[in-house]
């Protein structure tokens, strides 16, 4: 059995990794078949730095990446402390039921609302385009919620709360109890909650498709390229965001299993 199940694992990594494998072999290619590797090179990589286009959208990802997840990393970390002061059962898990819906909607349900909402927004205050960085921005922001506060509030749960107590009968304020003694505690589970927010909104494509416009970001630019023909240097900038995500995951990894080992210690 031992040996099956090792075969089996074997099986499943090769076929989740090995079009990853190809694609980051080929972005060393001379040449630009996918089929016949002609020799080493970086002539790829070079290439993205005069590729204006994809580097625009590059940097239109990073931008929406890197404040959606600040934002959401705020809002979701606020959240989580609302969302443990409330007293009653009931009211707490309609409110949990409410901040999955986005993550258990499908992307294409979320987009097409969040298009249809953005449209009429503009509408009403008749602005010429309605969709752009703001809206995909606030895309972003809305799907990155539930996995902050999925991150954040168990290790909330788990902190001791009578800590907070303690720091105000010594007299700080609610504000500077939180911030001497709460956020201290879940600080881990709050970066990790931010990696991810940032590493789903560097990959997102459905949403982003309906609610960018004409601020178009990485994924649909590479989706654009696909009906005609994609170029090499594609496969140089996927390596790069892949081995980019690959180390965050690793961070993220790091980090969990830290705080899992503070909490089973505490525990």
């Amino acid at each position: 059995m031992k040996t099956l199940s090792r075969i089996y694992i074997a099986l499943i990594l090769l076929f989740l990794y090995a079009p990853v494998a190809v694609m980051i072999v080929f972005s060393f290619n001379s040449g630009g078949s996918v089929w016949v590797f002609e020799g080493f090179s970086l002539d790829w990589y070079k290439g993205l730095a005069t590729n204006s286009s994809m580097l625009t959208a590059l940097q239109h990802t990073l931008i929406v990446a890197v404040l959606s997840a600040i934002i959401s990393t705020v809002m979701g970390t606020a959240a989580s402390v609302g969302i443990l002061a409330l007293r009653k059962k009931f009211t707490r898990r309609a409110v949990m039921s409410a901040t999955n819906i986005p993550m258990m909607n499908a992307d294409i349900v979320t987009g097409v609302s969040l298009m249809l909402l953005f449209v009429f927004v503009g509408s009403l205050f008749g602005l010429k385009e309605s969709l752009g960085f703001f809206t995909v921005l606030a895309a972003h922001i809305t799907f990155n919620l539930p996995y902050v506060i999925l991150s954040v509030l168990p290790r909330l749960r788990a902190t001791d709360m009578s800590l907070n107590e303690a720091a105000l009968d010594l007299g700080c304020t609610p504000v500077k109890a939180f911030f001497k003694v709460i956020l201290p505690s879940i600080s881990t589970s709050i970066f990790t909650g931010a990696i991810m927010a940032f590493t789903l909104s560097l990959d997102d494509f459905v949403i982003s498709y309906f609610t960018c416009g004409h601020y178009q970001t990485l994924p649909i630019v590479i989706y654009n390229m696909t009906k005609k023909t994609v170029s090499p240097d594609v496969y140089a900038l996927s390596t790069i965001i892949f081995l980019a995500v690959f180390v965050l995951l690793i961070l993220y990894n790091t980090l969990q299993s830290k705080a899992d080992l503070r909490r089973g210690i505490r525990a």
